[in-house]
């Protein structure tokens, strides 16, 4: 009878010990996310989300309100800015990656695995990409590199499918699909559903 109480003294002790390094984690991570973002209101950021803001300037990377973010959001040290409107998804291992400029409207859902990127991700030059990987593992991103960026547009009420993938200086238009694992590399107009590698119009939506 001792021992089953000593039991339950010690599971409590320990529940409690939990809840609070929960509470302070939750503390912590809010506190780090409010400093990397404005974040709306009611928007959600998962456990699994990641926001790396390498400027350290809040209002590079903004979220609408009532959304919901699972994947990764970023931008460069040297440039870039990420802007989201209302009602927003971001899938689980979804990539947003800005060193120029993107702009997501309100009600776009982004499905899991998408890469959406508005540069190069490395240089050109074969001497200039490996100096800047060295220069990477000693001292983080560059503060200045020319990734031949382009501004990428997202309107409103777009429904980007899984695997898929954006590529830097396109405009998806209002209402517009992309099947899963499309690549995306040319202006997409509004109310089209492409799908494919090229990728190709199939019909339009409403």
């Amino acid at each position: 009878m001792i021992k089953s109480f000593l039991k339950r003294i010690c599971f409590k002790l320990y529940s409690i010990g939990k809840y609070e390094d929960l509470r302070f984690e939750s503390i912590r991570r809010a506190t780090s996310l409010n400093s990397s973002a404005v974040i709306g209101e009611n928007t959600i950021i998962s456990p699994e989300a990641r926001i790396y803001n390498y400027q350290n300037i809040k209002s590079k990377i903004n979220i609408g309100s009532n959304s919901s973010i699972m994947g990764e959001l970023c931008v460069y040290k040297h440039g870039g800015e990420l802007t989201m409107g209302d009602f927003c998804f971001i899938g689980p291992r979804t990539r947003v990656q800005s060193s120029k400029r993107i702009l997501i409207g309100s009600r776009v859902l982004i499905a899991h695995d998408v890469n959406i990127m508005d540069n190069n991700s490395h240089p050109i030059d074969s001497k200039e990409r490996h100096l800047d990987f060295a220069r990477f593992l000693k001292y983080g991103f560059a503060e200045k590199i020319d990734l031949n960026e382009a501004e990428i547009i997202i309107e409103d009420d777009v429904w980007i499918g899984f695997g898929s993938t954006i590529l830097k200086g396109v405009k998806i238009g209002r209402g517009s699909i992309i099947g899963s694992n499309t690549v995306i590399t040319k202006d997409v107009e509004a109310f089209s559903m492409m799908v494919g590698n090229p990728a190709r119009l199939i019909k339009q939506t409403t």
